[in-house]
């Protein structure tokens, strides 16, 4: 019989270390913000990220982590159009109509913020703009969801009546994490309801990311074989996703990585 380990709960000082990466990571995504535009290639976006990271003392951690063999090479993840996550940063330039999520995670001082957006690049389509105000809502209508003791299972209660209210589905395959010292750990935080996701509690002192999948299709995804990382609808329609990482404490979830220049809760795309 399996066993899953026990979440973590943070220290009031270990809590300040988590609330000192989230602030980080948000600046860093602040920093982005206007590169992130027609003409750009994700490669660009990337050097940004790293240069900025580096420079300030701290290390990507996305750059170099490990699955198996595979060795992520980049220090961000961009995914563009219908790349669900994982796309690797490279020549591609970004350019009207698209849409591509961007997504940092910085270490500094050992513990990890963790965070992404999906940016519209100059006039996109409808439903392209639907499909964004979608995933970002359900994002926002999860966190005011849960409470301290609450079912991990709420999250995926709220983005799963999201999605199916925008008439989207929701990415299975990918999910949320626990997030502190270790860049993943557990809790495991799925954005549809599991037998565990009705088990699991999200307790005071732990630290988890919300980052729900939204496809303009099927929920189905199809890793790239090519490069080991790229995941894309298997219909080659769009996605779109939002993450925050979450501290929860006693009065309830505390968002770490808010930025002073991205879109707030209620934003209208």
């Amino acid at each position: 019989m399996l066993f899953r380990k026990r979440a973590l709960h943070l220290t009031e000082k270990e809590r300040m270390a988590m609330r000192r990466a989230g602030r980080f990571n948000a600046r860093l995504m602040d920093v982005l913000r206007p590169h992130v535009q027609p003409g750009t290639t994700t490669g660009e976006i990337d050097r940004l990220v790293y240069e900025y990271t580096v420079d300030h003392g701290h290390t990507p951690s996305q750059l170099g982590y490990q699955v198996g063999e595979a060795v992520f090479p980049k220090s961000a993840c961009t995914s563009v159009n219908d790349v669900i996550c994982h796309g690797i940063p490279g020549d591609y330039m970004l350019r009207e109509g698209d849409i591509v999520n961007v997504d940092v995670t910085t270490t500094v001082d050992g513990w990890h913020g963790d965070q992404s957006e999906t940016f519209l690049i100059g006039e996109v389509s409808l439903q392209a703009r639907m499909l964004v105000q979608c995933a970002f809502d359900a994002m926002h209508r999860a966190i005011d969801s849960i409470f301290p003791g609450c079912q991990v299972a709420e999250i995926g209660r709220a983005v799963m009546a999201e999605a199916k209210r925008c008439g989207f589905s929701v990415v299975r395959d990918y999910v949320g994490h626990g997030v502190g010292r270790k860049f993943h750990q557990d809790p495991s935080i799925p954005h549809y309801i599991t037998p565990q996701s009705r088990i699991d509690r999200l307790e005071p002192g732990m630290c988890f990311t919300i980052e729900p999948m939204v496809n303009t299709g099927s929920r189905y995804s199809k890793p790239d074989k090519t490069d080991g990382w790229t995941v894309r609808t298997r219909d080659r329609g769009l996605s779109a996703q939002f993450e925050h990482s979450i501290l929860m404490t006693e009065d309830g979830p505390e968002i770490l990585t808010l930025t002073q220049e991205g879109p707030q809760r209620g934003h209208r795309f």
